[in-house]
């Protein structure tokens, strides 16, 4: 199957893709037993003449397949190569004894390759690759040419609410994914302007913090922590437990469950964890002036 490719029409260059069309209509079209022979070939011995026919017959329906996908802004050989690549992948897996047509297995194949070739060929920040945002994205053109929307900029309200709920998105999903299939790619090289040197990519801020920052902060935590930690050993058990369960939790123990923990009144507990909070506070701060001063 590696040189399967072997006596498919060229179609790298644009300018060839006219004769590539009228190139791949020699090609016979298979009949079922014929088909059904040469699966069975290819299946048991590995005929590698065998899948080239299967494949070969079968460029029509790629090219067919791939002029659906024109709408994307991509050339149309490129979507026709992948479709190709899909081809083959269906030949090499099709199973003829499940008793159906090559061209059902393998139109799955086929749009899969030309689909993931344009999520690529698409920058990550102009499409999310979630299932649901890959079937707005696949569907959208199609609902929109349905609706008789396809030229509109931003679409109406009640466009909007239609997709979102033939496609089961939301209305901000659909909004947000027509405005990114709308708006061209754009490099970050591009000139500011056509008489400056500077460039977009100039002006872009990073507003994460620094490596320093981040490395700082984390010690910083990590010590604070660290204090923390050996403060709380000074303290008592009882006085650890009431601290951490009123303090040092997100949802915090009421007082009343406190108080039937260790069977005492709930002002008994309040007056533990104030005591104890005190100690804390005295022995941090005399921590943080030791380590100041050995600084």
């Amino acid at each position: 199957m590696a040189n399967s490719t072997a006596l498919v029409p060229n179609l790298s260059p644009e300018h060839n893709l006219s004769r590539y069309l009228r190139d791949i209509r020699k090609f016979p079209m298979l009949e079922r037993e014929q088909e059904f022979m040469l699966a069975t070939r290819w299946q048991d011995k590995e005929d590698v003449d065998a899948a080239q026919q299967m494949v070969t017959s079968h460029l029509r329906l790629v090219a067919k397949i791939a002029m659906g996908y024109r709408g994307y802004g991509l050339p149309l050989a490129d979507l026709i190569a992948e479709g190709n690549v899909g081809m083959m992948q269906a030949v090499k897996r099709f199973d003829p004894g499940r008793g159906f047509r090559l061209s059902t297995y393998a139109m799955w194949w086929i749009r899969a390759a030309i689909q993931e070739y344009i999520l690529h060929s698409w920058s990550l920040v102009k499409i999310g690759t979630t299932a649901a945002q890959k079937k707005l994205f696949f569907n959208l053109r199609k609902i929109k040419s349905q609706l008789k929307a396809i030229d509109d900029g931003d679409l109406r309200d009640t466009t909007v609410k239609t997709i979102a709920g033939k496609l089961n998105v939301s209305e901000t999903e659909v909004v947000n994914m027509n405005r990114r299939m709308a708006g061209p790619d754009h490099s970050l090289n591009a000139p500011v302007r056509d008489d400056s040197e500077g460039e977009w990519q100039d002006w872009l801020v990073d507003e994460h913090p620094d490596q320093e920052t981040v490395v700082g902060d984390a010690e910083e935590l990590s010590m604070r922590r660290g204090m923390l930690e050996d403060a709380m050993s000074g303290l008592n058990e009882r006085e650890q437990h009431i601290l951490r369960e009123r303090r040092l939790q997100d949802q915090p123990t009421t007082l009343e469950d406190l108080s039937k923990v260790y069977g005492i009144s709930r002002e008994r507990v309040r007056q533990i964890e104030v005591r104890a909070f005190e100690k804390l506070q005295v022995s941090m701060k005399t921590a943080a002036v030791e380590q100041h001063l050995d600084a």
